[in-house]
């Protein structure tokens, strides 16, 4: 795929867009525009110094005859899944995006389980109207759905119980998998998130598969037990089913994530190498502790690095964070050719 070009010659752009465009610059051949102004945040730079630096780079890009074209870095779009409930899926959705959003990155939580824990992990009420449910269905934008969050950074699409009914509605609906690909298009195109992580229902209903259709790749927490790799050897027959069906060719098991281990007993290190055994590289270092802080964070509405920032748990998805990072990274989206100034 890709990477889309923006020329500023011919754009008109107002600041909060502009500043998105510096942040996103990924790759430009003659002149890299983050290495000359570093990362930009709304509310901490004024608009005439958005437009000075943008003229700089301009005038630096004519002085050098060289391209005017800065690339892009498409939004990623992982989904947070595993059929088998209790596994920690939820919380490792709200935690991993909001140690993301710590670091620095734009995070959208698309929260498409009708239980709604991750929205009430984040502190938002569960509120009738306020999920993807009528979008879904094909009224309205899911851009018009997004809610902020008490943290810098993250945003969420709530969920609420409304969204039981779309595996009925949808069942009978045409393209009724790619209704979540659809939606989350111009979500992707706006450029307003680094990453989408998309928290799914505990199950392999619609929601899921409609979540694992508009994905880039599938995040699988898994629980330190011995029925752990049965859900993996499921989910990766439904991943081969999309692709060969032409529903999602690009779509992969971006990692494994090993939850609740308990490091005192024989079992969790058991299962632990067998995992690692048959998955090899998938399956991050980082394992997720079981832990009474982390079991507590969701009802005081936090993430566990804003409840106790100083708890192994945090510590573990901070580390966790950085090796989602280090593989996003891993995989740079090719440039597009730049084109001359003229």
């Amino acid at each position: 795929m890709q990477v889309p070009a923006i020329d500023l010659r011919r754009a008109q752009f107002d600041t909060p867009t502009m500043i998105a465009l510096l942040n996103r610059s990924a790759s430009c051949p003659q002149l890299a525009a983050r290495a000359h102004f570093g990362p930009l945040r709304i509310g901490t730079i004024r608009a005439p110094r958005v437009v000075s630096k943008c003229a700089y780079l301009l005038r630096k890009l004519e002085l050098s005859g060289k391209s005017l074209l800065i690339c892009l870095v498409p939004t990623k779009v992982i989904a947070v899944a595993n059929q088998k409930g209790g596994v920690g899926k939820t919380t490792t959705a709200v935690n991993l995006a909001a140690c993301l959003a710590a670091v620095g990155q734009r995070v959208l939580l698309f929260d498409l389980d009708p239980q709604a824990n991750a929205t009430s992990g984040l502190g938002l009420e569960k509120t009738e109207g306020n999920s993807a449910y009528r979008v879904l269905l094909g009224e309205g934008s899911l851009l018009d759905k997004i809610k902020s969050t008490a943290f810098e950074r993250l945003e969420v699409i709530p969920s609420e119980v409304d969204l039981c009914g779309v595996d009925v509605e949808l069942a009978r609906a045409e393209n009724h998998l790619l209704r979540v690909a659809d939606a989350l298009q111009p979500v992707r195109d706006s450029g307003r998130f680094d990453l989408i992580l998309v928290d799914c229902p505990p199950s392999l209903g619609i929601l899921t598969l409609n979540a694992l259709a508009a994905a880039d790749g599938l995040l699988v927490p898994i629980q330190s037990e011995y029925y752990a790799l049965e859900g993996i050897s499921m989910l990766n027959r439904v991943l081969t089913q999309l692709r060969d069906a032409g529903v999602n060719p690009r779509l992969e098991i971006f990692g494994v994530v090993m939850t609740m281990f308990d490091g005192r007993t024989k079992l969790s290190h058991e299962v632990m190498n067998e995992v690692r055994g048959q998955l090899g590289e998938r399956v991050f270092q980082t394992v997720i502790p079981r832990s009474t802080k982390l079991a507590e964070a969701p009802s005081f509405g936090k993430p566990i690095i804003h409840y106790d920032k100083y708890s192994a748990s945090a510590a573990a998805y901070e580390v966790f964070a950085q090796e989602v990072l280090e593989r996003l990274n891993s995989h740079p989206q090719p440039a597009v050719a730049a084109a001359p100034a003229t």
